[in-house]
This record gives structure tokens, C-alpha cells and sequence, in this order.
């Protein structure tokens, strides 16, 4: 049975490029998210390695679906499922391709309540990350994936990507007793306040160790 899977990319790690382009009709201005939405050949975070080949399969089934008419909806943070919650949409892919390695996408962004959070923090400096979001079979042996298909790209906030963390932070968290756990933790946090609560006194602990002043 093939497993959930998403990958997030921090707004630098994805070299994510904000653009503005004029409408069809010339009337208004679409804002567009572009850059790398999925890594591939290297072991990621979640010790998972994407074959260059599925990565360019999944993009060419995608795209497709795309040029067949299909609208790929895209939501604000991942939930816990492959099923698109509308109310939660924010942007649609429009685009993607291959360069390199790494799966590329163009996101536009939707005049939905979401769309307009999203495009609020972008042109105020945020820096929001991406995540694909799919389904795949992955080998426990060696973590490559298999059967690769992306059900879309999410916009999200909270990194994931080998370069998302300062290093001293990451190999702190990795050599620390139950560090692992917290990492994981810290991915997974989202709204739930006890987990939150948790991972707090948890950093304020590396904090000390590492000395950080």
C-alpha cells in the first residue's frame, strides 16, 4: 500500500522567485509563486531519497492533467490526507517542470480568503516555503521512493529542507538524547498546543546545552 508522503522546501532552498504577471484580459495583475517544489537524488530530512526518474514521471502526470484541463489546487500548510480542502485553498499550479534534478512549479495565487493571507505575507517579505504533497511506496532499506505520484504543491511556513536549519541548531538536535524525536516534533507541530508546549521547554534545553548566548 503506497504511503502518504510530503516534502517541504523552505522560500530559499526552493530559490523561490515572486512574480507578478498582467491578466488575460489586462485588467489586474496575478501574483505567481516559482521555484523548486520537490528535490531529487538526495536524502532529505525524513531519510527519504526521490529518483530523479519518479520525480519526472510524477511532473509529467501532473502536468497532463494540467494542459487536459485539469485545475491542481493547492492549500495553506498540509494536512493529513491526499483530499483538497477547499477552504483551505490558496493557490493553483499552473506549471511544472524539470531542471535538473528537482521537480519546478509556477503557483498562482488565488483571490481566495487563503490566496489573499498568502499574498499578504509576500508582499509584506515573508518567506513562505512549498511542500509536495503525494503518495509512493518507500523502500525501509535504503528510503528510496517508488511509484511516485504528487497529488499537488502546498504553501507552507515551517521548513523541512537539509538547508532549513542553522547548522549548529541541527547537529545539536541530532547528537542531543531524544533529539530526533524532537526534530520530528517540531515538523509535526502545527496548532496542537501540548506538542507546542513540549517542544518549547525541549529547544530551551539544547539552548543551554549548546551554550548559545
Amino acid at each position: 500500500m503506497a504511503s502518504y508522503l510530503k516534502e517541504n522546501l523552505t522560500f530559499d532552498a526552493a530559490k523561490m522567485e515572486i512574480l507578478t504577471e498582467d491578466s488575460k484580459d489586462g485588467k489586474s495583475k496575478n501574483l505567481y509563486m516559482k521555484g523548486i517544489c520537490i528535490q531529487g537524488g538526495v536524502k532529505n530530512h525524513n531519510e527519504r531519497v526521490y529518483p530523479v526518474n519518479e520525480i519526472s514521471d510524477a511532473v509529467s502526470t501532473l502536468n497532463e492533467q494540467i494542459h487536459g484541463g485539469y485545475s491542481v489546487l493547492g492549500e495553506v500548510d498540509h494536512p493529513d490526507d491526499l483530499k483538497i480542502n477547499l477552504d483551505r485553498v490558496s493557490h493553483m499550479i499552473t506549471e511544472m517542470w524539470m531542471d535538473g534534478p528537482n521537480g519546478y512549479g509556477k503557483l498562482k495565487v488565488l483571490p481566495t480568503p487563503m490566496g489573499q493571507l498568502v499574498k499578504t505575507m509576500l508582499e509584506s517579505g515573508v518567506k513562505l516555503g512549498v511542500s509536495s504533497r503525494g503518495s509512493g511506496n518507500v523502500n525501509e532499506a535504503d528510503g528510496k521512493v517508488s511509484d511516485f505520484e504528487i497529488v499537488t504543491v502546498d504553501v507552507v511556513a515551517q521548513p523541512s529542507a537539509p538547508n532549513a536549519y542553522p547548522t549548529a541548531i541541527y547537529e545539536g538536535l541530532m547528537n542531543m538524547r531524544g533529539g530526533n524525536k524532537v526534530f520530528e516534533m517540531a515538523r509535526e507541530a502545527g496548532v496542537n498546543q501540548q506538542v507546542q508546549k513540549y517542544l518549547a521547554s525541549e529547544v530551551t534545553r539544547l539552548i543551554k546545552d549548546l551554550k548559545i548566548k
